[in-house]
């Protein structure tokens, strides 16, 4: 967007919970998806000052949407990224990726080993690594705990879980 290669930014999520159900809650549209998409604005706050990203999300040069709420657009001249993507249905998966407008990016995040679908849902993740699998356009990188930012401990974290075998089946793509 500062490169003036595209003229907007939205960040999306589906609305997951994760393992636990919160339940009903109180509040207009804003206040009930709050706090799905509160991980996109604490990113948004780590990687630019407060006063810029206000000005951004209140001018539409970012926008923060949940996942629920893409169908029926084209996402032109903007670079879209879908966060935590293996909370995703196949279904969703597609409506989203369905979204691609002229002289868009998309980027799509997701750990298959981190799923909170039910155990009888597949993850929309997973479906598209298969489904899209060498199709021309489309690219893959796959990370590891050498890769996590986070702290040094995760990365140790994330490993003995890697090692235990403790990750979900869908891990195993």
């Amino acid at each position: 967007m500062l490169a003036g290669e595209v003229d907007r930014i939205i960040l999306s999520r589906p609305a997951v919970e994760a393992g636990e159900n919160l339940g009903f809650l109180p509040g207009d549209l804003k206040e009930k998806v709050d706090p799905y998409l509160r991980p996109l604005y604490d990113a948004l706050y780590d990687m630019m000052p407060a006063d810029q990203v206000e000005k951004r999300l209140l001018s539409g040069q970012i926008e923060v949407a949940p996942l629920a709420y893409m169908r029926g657009r084209t996402l032109s001249n903007a670079y879209v990224i879908l966060d935590e993507a293996q909370n995703t249905t196949p279904m969703q998966m597609k409506m989203f990726l369905t979204r691609f407008g002229e002289n868009s990016w998309m980027t799509i995040c997701g750990d298959p080993s981190q799923v909170d679908l039910p155990p009888t849902s597949k993850s929309g993740l997973a479906d598209a690594l298969g489904t899209l699998s060498g199709v021309s356009g489309i690219e893959v990188i796959r990370f590891t705990d050498k890769d996590v930012v986070r702290h040094p401990l995760v990365a140790r974290i994330v490993a003995a879980y890697d090692k235990m075998g403790t990750s979900s089946p869908e891990a195993e793509l």
